[in-house]
């Protein structure tokens, strides 16, 4: 009978998905008990947006979050996100950085690392691959799935069967970000990986943006895949990806074997509840279906991003506007695929062109070097008139003999302080100085889930109100449980 494997994500996709990355240690405290006896393969937990989001929105230590998510989950596979070229942000990173950065994450409990160029520079994928593996990581590099009409099933294939002959790679990972892989392409383009990697495990993680991702997962298992990534289900459906609470049922009436245990479900998905209530956050919803998000195929980690973006500077109601855009960008663009960080270039793109009302009047410096090629090979072409005005501007003419910059980490260490530890280089080199002094000057981290929501007094005042209906009340994690009763 054959096992399934499930990757969990509430911590990491799916917050990003429907927080905008805003979870915070003690939003995740009460779930983390839980989580780690739950019987996953692997718990996804962390990525350099995730550091961003916590300490600029926050001044939170992302290390310190990053080490109570770790001891809270004891015992698990955890896993990190990394691009082939940049840490944080969208400019290319340094590799003594990116070096840096894996070996410190390793250091810290993040074992596993999801690898992915969505325009499969594949020489940098196996570099990176091997500084994984080097650093004590196992690399799982990634097949990023885009609907465009140049990345046929041929292609992924073709890129999959070369990943599986990678040293070190411990399985390939499919995901489908803008969630608009449909059934049938699905039941072409899965099997075709499947028969291109042999023997190497396959996971699958989709969005559930159209709705239709559970499908995808069934073509997926009867595929031969074995690795499904879920959510629970307070931080599933929509913009992220299908509920573990489903899957499970679905794996089962499949007649296939997992090892989770039911019995975690509903306390992870009553405490996700309970910090979204508390802190403002989004519940997920099974999303409608809409035939739009085949044109735009926004993200499901960068659907709430956006959305938190443009509330924050007063065009929360232009996003329809900027959905419309995304698609003629993309066009113009030569069809990248949508997902990190070129899903944001079309985006930020969309909205300048909109605010401006002359497209491409104005064009970030990162949407030059991708026109120029410095982010790897372009597999469509690129709308002529659209690339000849990026290219003929000063700034471009510029960046035209840009190459990648490769100082030493000692020549880098020289522009900051002497003796910082290796974590604090790391943010500080990320982020800006006035920033982690404030995190430093801030102190540490909340992690009391009573920080969250004070549910515990809440319902000891509903139980001892006069006009309160409430008989009894219980609390129980699985340290210790207390059942309190009225009595008259």
């Amino acid at each position: 009978m054959t096992h399934v494997d499930f990757v969990e994500q509430s911590i990491r996709d799916g917050q990003q998905s429907l927080w905008g990355m805003r979870m915070r240690a003690y939003e995740a405290a009460e779930a983390l008990p839980y989580l780690a006896r739950g019987g996953y393969r692997t718990i996804d937990l962390t990525g350099a947006g995730m550091f961003t989001v916590l300490l600029r929105e926050y001044f939170d230590d992302p290390w310190a979050t990053l080490d109570f998510l770790v001891a809270g989950l004891g015992g698990n596979e955890l896993r990190s996100g990394l691009r082939t070229i940049s840490a944080v942000g969208f400019a290319p990173t340094p590799q003594a950085v990116l070096d840096l950065w894996i070996q410190t994450l390793v250091k810290h409990g993040a074992t596993s690392f999801w690898l992915y160029d969505c325009l499969y520079d594949m020489d940098t994928m196996k570099h990176m691959v091997d500084v994984v593996r080097e650093a004590g990581g196992q690399p799982v590099p990634a097949i990023m799935y885009g609907l465009t009409s140049v990345h046929d099933d041929a292609f992924f294939a073709e890129r999959a069967a070369r990943m599986s002959t990678w040293e070190g790679v411990e399985s390939i990972y499919v995901e489908d970000a803008a969630g608009v892989l449909k059934p049938d392409r699905a039941r072409t383009l899965l099997p075709a990986i499947r028969s291109a990697v042999g023997d190497t495990p396959l996971e699958m993680h989709a969005h559930n943006t159209t709705g239709l991702a559970q499908h995808n997962y069934i073509v997926a298992l009867e595929s031969g895949f074995n690795r499904l990534h879920t959510a629970s289900r307070p931080l599933a459906n929509g913009a992220s990806l299908p509920s573990t609470e489903m899957m499970v049922e679905i794996v089962e009436h499949m007649g296939f074997t997992h090892s989770l245990d039911a019995s975690t479900f509903e306390p992870v998905a009553g405490s996700f509840v309970r910090a979204a209530e508390a802190g403002g956050h989004l519940l997920g919803v099974p999303a409608e279906y809409d035939p739009r998000i085949y044109d735009h195929q926004l993200p499901g980690g960068m659907t709430g991003t956006l959305i938190n973006q443009l509330e924050r500077h007063g065009m929360g109601d232009r996003l329809p506007d900027v959905l419309e855009a995304i698609p003629r960008v993309r066009v113009d663009l030569g069809e990248p695929i949508m997902a990190t960080p070129f899903s944001q270039f079309v985006g930020i793109q969309a909205v300048l062109n909109i605010v401006t009302g002359d497209p491409y009047s104005i064009v970030p410096e990162e949407v030059v070097h991708y026109a120029l090629g410095h982010y790897g090979p372009l597999h469509g072409r690129m709308d002529d008139n659209v690339r000849d005005r990026i290219l003929s501007s000063p700034r471009a003419q510029k960046l035209a003999s840009w190459e990648r910059p490769d100082p030493s980490l000692a020549e880098l260490r020289s522009a900051f302080p002497k003796g910082i530890s290796d974590e604090e280089f790391l943010i500080r080199f990320m982020m800006s100085d006035e920033e982690v002094d404030k995190m430093i000057a801030k102190g540490p981290i909340e992690t009391d889930p009573r920080r969250s929501a004070n549910h515990i007094v809440n319902s000891l005042n509903d139980l001892i109100a006069e006009s309160s209906s409430a008989t009894s009340f219980s609390v129980s994690t699985p340290e210790f449980s207390l059942s309190l009763a009225r009595t008259g």
